[in-house]
């Protein structure tokens, strides 16, 4: 039998782990982030940037979710940053550079609440909030290209993130 939301057994948990979203302004891809952020327990959601739009077409793709998700609206990623730094929490930055370690080698901290920066859908996190950044990690790919959509590294980032802080 298929089981359905009032017959799985998962365990509700919330991490110490606020995403911060860089310019990430598509509106499928703010839906499915309030969508994986619900499912994975994150503390909460940061949508920076000058054009977030929360219309019909976001609302479609989170499935309701952004009713439940605790979460901000900013204009700038880098003073949201700033201000978390300042706050204790650990930046880490999830981009491809030549300081990133791959995310499977990385060991996360359950002692500090974590910041994930994921960035814009073209350009990735800025060179301002990667300066700012504990650490950069990246997702080991094995195929031509050197990039994949920021949601779905975002769901593999925080399986594994979750998975080492339970």
């Amino acid at each position: 039998m298929q089981l359905n939301h009032y017959n799985t057994n998962f365990k509700k948990q919330t991490f110490p782990i606020t995403l911060v979203s860089e310019n990430v302004t598509n509106a499928s891809n703010i839906g499915s982030l309030f969508r994986i952020v619900d499912a994975f327990g994150i503390e909460k959601l940061i949508l920076c940037g000058e054009h977030i739009n929360l219309g019909r077409k976001m609302t479609k793709t989170s499935r309701a979710t952004e009713k439940v998700v605790n979460y901000e609206l900013h204009n700038s990623a880098l003073e949201v940053v700033e201000s978390l730094k300042n706050s204790k929490f650990q930046i880490i930055s999830l981009e491809i550079t030549n300081q990133s370690k791959p995310i499977h080698l990385f060991e996360f901290s359950k002692e500090t609440p974590i910041a994930l920066i994921i960035g814009d859908e073209n350009f990735g996190v800025s060179e301002a909030i990667l300066n700012l950044s504990d650490a950069q990690i990246h997702i080991d790919m094995f195929g031509q290209n050197s990039s994949m959509n920021v949601v779905q590294a975002t769901n593999i980032a925080l399986y594994e993130i979750t998975k080492q802080l339970l």
